[in-house]
């Protein structure tokens, strides 16, 4: 793997060489739900959307079918801190995938009429979301955690506020953000390294021939925490969802993040044996599906336990939901199950990283985040070094104070 920033750029890239035909490249810039004070809430996401629908040199319906002809995918994403494009295509196409998503991210026109026709779709996106109570839950639940914070606007915005965006206020959110400081360009594919690397980097002085800023990262502060909350909204469904959770580690707090990970991975990763998954679901069958996610912040982090179940046994999950925290926090894990834990995790870790679209999304994270990226053996040792003992303080720390959203 080969990472830097291309000469005075500012501009960051990460390659890497992977034996498959299938190839992947992202651009990652440092932007989000967060950086939209002085925008109308849900503008990130819109840009997201809108960088498709026209450039200098493509127009919309070029441009969605560009890759399609060569039988790739492109993507996009927007989280409360990044916007991300993405593509996969065959390994003989990948820098045909990289020249379309640096286009987009540097050529978008955003035309008045295509604009329109994208609005009509984000604002049927937020309708169909508040129609799916176990995705609309998890957004009230962060706003009401992070309330008065950079935080608390969910990444979809309103549809009040999806009105109010202007082609113009997209020109200037782009002008703002989408600078080479705060870029991030990922490849990987079956082709070598420095060659990857000596293409990216050439490319990309193209396009940014100019010295820029240093490499943009984000305040390690952190946010005042809010006192913990209870509670219930009727939505008449059969199905109640719930989420429980609180404040967490930040993405830059150290070695707590990775002790909070391997915390949430033994309390509701995707395996079955997880002591969520096996209370709930395998020796109950309450519930469909049940986890413990860990969302990560520059400045503040999220646990949060979520599921869906039967209104009639809303009392009985969430009664095993609260002993098994119980039981975590008063009892460390033995050596054994620690043991079996760990290696569980580096599992899912090692699969993950034989995709490329995975791998890719990763480094473009990792540079973003911290300008480096941690190679396989790093992560078995930050792994390796956590202790039972940790873990037990952890699940003391995060899961005594926490807050509850219900949708019954």
């Amino acid at each position: 793997m080969r990472a830097g920033t291309a000469g005075t750029t500012g501009f960051r890239y990460a390659v890497r060489r992977s034996g498959h035909n299938v190839a992947c490249c992202s651009v990652s810039i440092a932007c989000g739900t967060r950086d939209e004070s002085s925008y109308p809430a849900g503008i990130a996401h819109f840009t997201e959307h809108t960088l498709f629908r026209g450039t200098r040199r493509k127009s919309a319906a070029r441009i969605n079918s560009y890759l399609d002809r060569l039988g790739g995918e492109l993507n996009a994403y927007t989280t409360k801190e990044e916007i991300v494009l993405h593509a996969t295509v065959l390994k003989e196409d990948i820098w045909k995938a990289v020249g379309l998503l640096l286009e987009l991210a540097t050529e978008a026109t955003f035309p008045d009429r295509e604009i329109e026709t994208e609005r009509g779709v984000v604002l049927d996106e937020i309708i169909s979301y508040k129609d799916n109570p176990s995705e609309d839950i998890y957004d009230s639940f962060e706003e009401l955690l992070f309330r008065g914070t950079s935080l608390e606007t969910p990444i979809l915005g309103t549809a009040r506020s999806v009105r109010k965006i202007t082609p113009e206020m997209l020109r200037r959110f782009v002008a703002e953000y989408f600078i080479p400081s705060r870029m991030v360009l990922s490849i990987v594919a079956d082709e070598d390294e420095a060659l990857l690397e000596r293409k990216a980097v050439r490319i990309v002085r193209g396009l940014f021939p100019a010295a820029g800023p240093e490499p943009f990262f984000r305040p390690r502060t952190e946010l005042p925490s809010s006192a913990p909350f209870v509670k219930t909204v009727g939505k008449r469904n059969h199905e109640a969802n719930v989420v429980i959770g609180g404040f967490a580690p930040s993405l830059y707090r150290e070695p707590d993040r990775i002790v909070a990970a391997m915390l949430a991975n033994i309390l509701g990763g995707p395996a079955s044996n997880s002591l969520l998954n096996a209370q709930l679901r395998e020796k109950r069958g309450l519930v469909y599906g049940i986890e413990c996610s860990y969302t990560q912040y520059a400045d503040s982090g999220v646990i949060a336990i979520s599921f869906g179940c039967d209104s009639r046994n809303l009392e009985q999950c969430l009664d095993l939901v609260w002993k098994t925290l119980d039981t975590i926090k008063d009892k460390a894990l033995s050596d054994a199950r620690l043991k079996a834990f760990r290696k569980q995790m580096l599992g899912q870790l090692a699969i993950s990283g034989e995709s490329s679209e995975s791998m890719c999304l990763s480094m473009g994270k990792s540079m973003l985040s911290w300008g480096k990226i941690m190679d396989s053996a790093q992560t078995r040792a930050l792994l390796d070094a956590v202790t039972a003992v940790q873990i037990q303080e952890m699940a003391c720390r995060l899961l005594s104070n926490l807050s509850t959203l219900i949708y019954r």
